[in-house]
């Protein structure tokens, strides 16, 4: 893929840029640049570019806009101490973008092609990645958007590919604290079949009221069950779940109509590494209440991109809670082995890493 450069004449002063990295937030502030490419049936991908950052300019009947055809994927760079820049798995990101682009019938883009992409980017606004103290990141977003301009329930002749990235602090401001769950007995995710497995926006959308619901019984988090029976766990609203057992085994929701996390992945390997079985399988929402009341279930913890890892507190639901679990050492001893790779100050033994810069 060759890419073209247009480079910004009105990029953020250094004063303001070391305001914004000093305390960034998330998704508040973005680069001074984007990627783009398209795609058609008669050239495939082509006009792969970075220009300035800026708006876009859609047709009201743009095909997005109206039948939700969008896949988007969430990574990070992290800079380390010797200045240099990497991120973490991004093979892993392109290959799961490819398998949503199959589930909403998008053209798939090479691995090769992703990874470039990004690495294109972070190499022209690297100067946005902050220092890694306080777990500072430069979060990056890949999405791909139906935009072909037609009102019409087929998929898109044209789409297009865009990476943008923003510079994000640490996801917990005060230090690591359990989240509180919240059970929905109402609303469900994604059924066998679905777009659970896709990272797409129609997923996210569909938990926002079940959030809200959340929100209004004082909790942080929402839980969902399966949808077929309404007693297996499934995901939060934005993170994948862990259940770690008092013989040292682990259990993680089976994966098919939930999201195949990359920190979930990650994890499975490190804790199998500290010599903790991993064990992914159906998951029921009793099997969680009784295992926290007899002290069988010692620690759970949620995990993904922006969190990286948090302990689970307190489950509630409509008439009931079950308090939070006993310890949080083995959670945030593979929390710290995960960040520690990620920052490179522990040795990348999986070959998770990929320079940039």
């Amino acid at each position: 893929m060759q890419i073209s450069t247009t480079l910004s004449t009105e990029t953020v002063d250094d004063a303001r840029l070391a305001e914004i990295l000093a305390n960034p937030g998330f998704g508040i502030h973005f680069t001074d640049h984007m990627f783009t490419v398209e795609w058609t049936p008669e050239k495939g991908w082509h006009d792969a570019r970075i220009t300035p950052y800026g708006p876009l300019s859609l047709d009201p009947a743009t095909a997005v806009l109206h039948y939700a055809q969008e896949t988007f994927e969430g990574m990070k760079a992290y800079r380390r101490e010797d200045g240099s820049v990497w991120t973490f798995r991004p093979e892993a990101n392109a290959a799961r973008m490819a398998r949503s682009s199959q589930r909403l019938a998008f053209p798939e883009l090479p691995v090769d092609d992703f990874v470039a992409a990004v690495d294109a980017l972070v190499q022209v606004d690297e100067r946005w990645v902050p220092d890694g103290e306080g777990e500072k990141s430069l979060y990056i977003r890949p999405f791909m958007i139906a935009t072909e301009t037609f009102l019409g329930v087929r998929p898109s002749q044209h789409v297009t590919f865009m990476v943008i990235a923003s510079p994000a602090g640490a996801y917990f401001k005060g230090g690591i604290k359990p989240v509180s769950l919240w059970l929905t007995e109402e609303y469900t995710r994604a059924g066998r079949g679905g777009m659970g497995a896709a990272k797409t926006g129609g997923n996210y959308a569909s938990s926002l009221v079940a959030q809200q619901e959340a929100t209004a019984n004082g909790c942080d988090q929402v839980v969902f069950l399966d949808v077929a029976e309404g007693k297996y766990v499934e995901e939060l609203g934005g993170m994948n779940m862990y259940f770690v057992f008092k013989d040292g085994s682990i259990v993680t929701p089976a994966t098919g109509t939930i999201l195949e996390g990359i920190t979930r992945s990650s994890i499975i390997q490190i804790a199998d590494g500290l010599g903790h079985q991993v064990t992914e399988r159906r998951f029921s929402i009793d099997e969680w209440r009784d295992g926290i009341t007899s002290g069988d279930i010692v620690e759970i913890f949620a995990c993904g991109t922006a969190a990286v890892i948090t302990p689970v507190g307190a489950l509630k639901w409509d008439g009931g809670e079950v308090g939070a679990p006993a310890s949080q050492e083995l959670t945030m001893r593979i929390r710290q082995a995960l960040v520690d790779v990620q920052y490179g100050r522990a040795e990348d033994s999986f070959g998770w890493m990929h320079h940039v810069v």
